[in-house]
């Protein structure tokens, strides 16, 4: 069943860059006490996630954090190497934007947010989404299920939410 506004966010261990090269954190290191922005993309370097959805978030960062979120990260099933450098290309690291590597996509089948379009070779692939989550607890979700362009899931829809 897809994660829905109420429920509590699976367990899951991540991979991230730190400042001694790949690491790991979980979800309840990440949540735990904290109001956080999380969204959800199928991948670093791909089309409308770099060109409009990390944007978005980008844009939004300052808002959000006004708004009293302690956190803004983005999931994506790629390796922390590749999301660092992907970070650091849209500016989303510079805007505070944290990255959480689900390579195997078990956090995004975990949630029941995964697809899989073999014509442009995405296997197992996080649908768009973005939620708010307040100790591990979804309390906004917006779910873009289509393919394409992110409409709801964007750092600005989200922002208007709060």
């Amino acid at each position: 069943m897809v994660i829905a506004v109420g429920d509590k966010l699976p367990d899951a261990t991540f991979n991230i860059m730190t400042a001694d090269g790949p690491g790991t954190t979980t979800t309840a290191e990440v949540f735990a006490g904290k109001t956080v922005a999380l969204f959800g993309l199928p991948g670093a370097f791909t089309g409308p996630c770099t060109t409009i959805h990390m944007p978005s978030f980008v844009n939004a960062a300052a808002g959000l954090k006004a708004k009293g979120i302690d956190a803004i990260y983005c999931t994506a099933v790629n390796d922390p190497f590749v999301l660092k450098a992907w970070g650091e290309s849209t500016g989303a690291t510079e805007a505070g934007i944290g990255f959480l590597g689900d390579a195997e996509a078990a956090f995004a089948k975990a949630l029941d947010l995964t697809f899989t379009a073999p014509p442009i070779g995405l296997f197992d692939r996080s649908k768009r989404y973005s939620m708010l989550v307040k100790d591990g607890v979804v309390e906004k979700f917006n779910l873009d299920d289509h393919g394409g362009a992110p409409a709801c899931s964007r750092g600005d829809a989200l922002l208007e939410m709060l």
